[in-house]
């Protein structure tokens, strides 16, 4: 198996380099094909889970309320992102298939970052959902109509556009003269990014910029939420009570748990783990994209009696 360093000699050395090529896992490509097998297996549940929990929503008539139509928006997020890079990871781990067109590592970028702040943006609209629903719960449905819910969807998709868009030309802007390897499973924006023998400022501001907008303040709403939440739910009389209206908030924030978790841990070792070696960044990379699109539906089909339910009579091959 050819390693990344005799790659380079292939590289063009064009500002618009018509091929970059990915290393895959660094480090690691004695072990990819063993390697490949978690990755394909979480991939696999990853597909089925999102694909029968959009199923069972959209055939079960008691599915069909704010809440669900929230967790399409994520399931359908969770199949992008899988399907946006799994495919050419898998690629390089079974047939060494390392190329890739620089228009066509744009493209992959653009959607895997969209996708990601669409991501959190879904997660933020669920934290509101459950908020209405305990604090507000007479107010529920003529708060949250079809109309409302549908108007959110498209102002998290315009976000992620908006902030996207300027990424491709940025990176077309800049000069690819030297190496044209990129030490990633997939086209990370940092990643290439790092390869520029230009001056990447703007870049590396406007990359921080971004993540910053979107984390720090999608997390401090959805905190803000469940401040008020837990304000309402201690307010309640009984002990029932309580637990009743938190556990209608655990699949949400077990959700919250397995997208956030990854990227917190990532950016600690990022930033901290100057003597980790290089595929633990990248194994960790591919784990935040990953883990929550195999956990998702996982955790609401356990924590969702009806999803349960109705999983269940699909598996038995029973019509609903």
């Amino acid at each position: 198996m050819p390693q990344p360093d005799n790659l380079s000699s292939s590289n063009s050395t064009d500002s618009d380099p018509s091929l970059f090529f990915l290393t895959g896992i660094p480090g690691l490509e004695a072990l990819h094909l063993w390697i490949s097998i978690p990755f394909c297996s979480v991939f696999t549940v990853a597909l089925l889970g999102n694909c029968i929990l959009l199923y069972v929503i959209k055939t079960e008539p008691s599915l069909h309320k704010p809440m669900f139509y929230f967790l399409t928006m994520l399931a359908v997020i969770d199949l992008v992102l899988s399907t946006t890079t799994m495919p050419k990871i898998l690629s390089i781990f079974w047939f060494n298939s390392r190329e890739i067109s620089f228009n066509g590592c744009l493209v992959q970028m653009f959607f895997l970052h969209s996708f990601s702040i669409m991501q959190s943006a879904v997660l933020l609209a669920m934290a509101f959902d459950r908020y209405v629903a305990i604090c507000n719960p007479l107010r529920y449905t003529t708060i949250l109509t079809n109309s409302v819910i549908a108007k959110i969807g498209l102002a998290a998709l315009a976000r992620a556009v908006v902030l996207m868009v300027p990424l491709p030309f940025l990176l077309k802007r800049l000069s690819f003269c030297g190496s044209h390897v990129i030490s990633h499973c997939y086209c990370e924006h940092m990643a290439v990014v790092n390869l520029a023998c230009a001056n990447t400022r703007f870049n590396n501001i406007y990359g921080i910029i971004v993540a910053l907008f979107i984390v720090g303040l999608d997390l401090m709403f959805i905190s803000l939420s469940y401040v008020k939440i837990l304000r309402a739910v201690l307010s309640l009389a009984s002990k029932e009570k309580q637990f009743k209206a938190l556990g209608t908030c655990g699949s949400h924030l077990c959700a919250i748990l397995v997208v956030y978790t990854p990227v917190v841990l990532s950016s600690i070792i990022h930033r901290f783990g100057h003597q980790v070696a290089p595929h633990v960044h990248i194994l960790m990379a591919n784990f935040y994209l990953l883990f929550p699109p195999m956990m998702n539906p996982i955790v609401y089909g356990v924590k969702t009696k009806q999803i349960r339910a109705r999983v269940l009579l699909l598996v038995q091959g029973k019509s609903f």
